[in-house]
């Protein structure tokens, strides 16, 4: 089994928040989540709690393969809870959040795990795909972001309605009527979309922060099957370089609303056997 791995902040001069990791016949992807200018209650920050699941629940799929990736998630969550609970106000809606991508293989099938709206993409011997995302923060947001598409990308407007949009989605976290990402509660491992896949039926799986599926689900510039081509031809570094470019064509969010005009970006190809 081969690994391609590429990643890159959305600012050189800040911390990037995402994570990706391998081990023998494992990989997590984790895209940490703040409230832009806003205090978190922790000490640590974002770019420390998507590390320190990552890194944890990493070690976990690796080391407990009959626990489902679901339940080391969990135990995971309780892990760095417990790392940060009495230093830090954990109780604060702004409290750092993270998405989860996990696949693990192991008795002839892919186990996999999402949560929140980082990506997995399942290919097979004839080119078809599978894509695997967590939509229920987009169902949410959907209600609430008209105001902040409406307002050019970066400017005093867009940031204050973003802010004012941002405080709403937080009061919908890890609820049934709204999204699910891991925090501090473990219960949100529990609400993770998770599956398998026969091994033999694929040939690689990537895993993608949202910054790097931007190319196919924000822009539409490409669909999935020509960003795996870039994928396995260029490597992951060459989807994100697309992107990056794209951004910079559209710095105001013009043409492309969002939130931010650029955001950290992984992407995680695993070439399966």
């Amino acid at each position: 089994m081969r690994f391609a791995l590429a990643t890159q902040p959305a600012d050189p001069e800040r911390e990037n928040e995402d994570f990706a990791a391998v081990a023998t016949g494992a990989a997590v992807l984790l895209d940490g989540a703040g409230v832009g200018g806003v205090e978190t209650g922790c000490t640590h920050g974002v770019a420390w709690f998507s590390g320190t699941l990552g890194a944890l629940l990493l070690r976990s799929i690796a080391a407990h393969p009959s626990r489902s990736l679901a339940e080391c998630l969990g135990d995971s969550i309780g892990v760095v809870r417990s790392l940060h609970e009495d230093s830090c106000d954990l109780a604060h809606r702004a409290s750092p959040t993270s998405t989860v991508v996990a696949a693990r293989v192991g008795g002839g099938a892919l186990e996999y795990l999402v949560l929140g709206d980082s990506t997995l993409l399942l290919a097979d011997g004839d080119g078809g795909t599978e894509v695997v995302t967590d939509r229920r923060l987009d169902v949410v947001g959907k209600r609430l972001r008209g105001p902040v598409d409406a307002l050019p990308t970066g400017s005093p407007e867009h940031s204050a309605a973003l802010a004012e949009y941002r405080d709403a989605l937080t009061g919908l976290r890890n609820r049934p009527d709204g999204f699910w990402i891991a925090g501090p509660d473990p219960r949100a491992a529990e609400n993770a979309l998770t599956g398998t896949v026969p091994l033999d039926s694929l040939v690689s799986v990537t895993l993608m922060s949202d910054g790097a599926t931007r190319l196919v689900d924000r822009f539409e510039l490409a669909d999935w099957r020509e960003a795996l081509a870039i994928l396995n031809s260029d490597g992951p570094s060459e989807l994100i370089r697309c992107v990056r470019e794209t951004e910079g064509e559209d710095p105001d969010g013009r043409r492309w609303p969002r939130g931010k005009a650029r955001d950290d970006a992984t992407a995680l190809h695993w070439f399966l056997p």
